[in-house]
């Protein structure tokens, strides 16, 4: 490393308020790529669902942008993109507008709405499966349907069981196979109550990715919009990400080989590391 001090914010991310949604580190943009165990090493000291990093192109409104988990780099994630591009809107540069980021899932887009921010990701419609084996039991909760994408999708009854659950993920580990990202990456999710100002609401637990359960995920939403547009026949749904005790909100439009996933973010530390 050639610099003796980064600067990092922590950003609540699909928040309106602080202390919501899902935290995420962000550093300021680098000229080069560090090292990959230097940034595996950074997000293992953070200790957040994600860490970002960002580097810097010829063009002001383009950046590279990676992710990494405490244990391992992520092909896409919502939340730190969202956390990314707010950082570089209200901490790096307030005129810019819009943003483009060139990652391990293509071109990733993402535009100001007003307060909102609005995420130009690809589409990841999954397939019906049978429920698999020991599903249930891990989940501790009867599974209506099953559907892999990328992650595993388990359809339940009601709002109700999605918030009470408590999965063993020790088993959930070992499940998941059929999903294209592998096992112990699996979201429960159900239609909300009458009356909430959401549709869906769902939860998230990835022990396959170094997350017990992760507060809000956009790559999740890449998956259940597309597949509750065709259930609901609608095209833009509000969601809820139940985590307990924050709770993230995303409001999803299928658009064909896309989902535009619009939220909010907030600033909540910004520091200096030591290096």
């Amino acid at each position: 490393m050639t610099q003796s001090s980064l600067r990092q914010w922590t950003i609540d991310a699909f928040a309106a308020q602080p202390f919501r949604g899902n935290p995420a580190c962000v550093v300021e943009p680098f000229a080069a790529w560090p090292e990959d165990d230097w940034m595996q090493a950074l997000a293992m000291e953070n200790n957040q669902a994600e860490t970002a990093y960002m580097r810097k192109t010829a063009d002001p409104s383009r950046f590279g942008l990676r992710w990494f988990t405490p244990t391992m780099e992520a092909p896409l994630c919502g939340h730190a993109t969202l956390a990314s591009a707010h950082t570089l809107f209200t901490e790096i540069d307030p005129t810019l507008t819009k943003v483009t980021f060139e990652t391990l899932s293509g071109d990733l887009i993402v535009a100001r709405e007003g307060a909102t921010l609005k995420m130009d990701f690809p589409a990841q419609p999954p397939v019906q499966i049978a429920v698999p084996a020991g599903l249930e039991a891990a989940l501790g909760v009867a599974v209506q349907e099953a559907w892999a994408g990328p992650y595993l999708v388990a359809v339940v009854q009601s709002e109700a069981e999605v918030r009470a659950a408590t999965p063993d993920l020790a088993a959930l580990s070992r499940l998941g196979h059929e999903a294209s990202g592998g096992p112990g990456n699996i979201a429960i999710v159900a239609l909300a109550d009458p009356g909430k100002p959401y549709a869906v609401v769902s939860r998230f637990f990835a022990p396959g990715s170094g997350i017990s359960e992760d507060p809000a995920t956009g790559s999740l939403h890449c998956i259940l919009a597309p597949l509750y547009a065709q259930k609901l026949g609608q095209d833009r749904i509000a969601f809820h990400q139940a985590y307990p005790g924050r709770g993230g909100d995303l409001d999803c439009e299928w658009a064909g080989n896309r989902v535009l996933l619009r939220g909010q973010a907030q600033t909540v530390i910004e520091s200096r590391l030591c290096l």
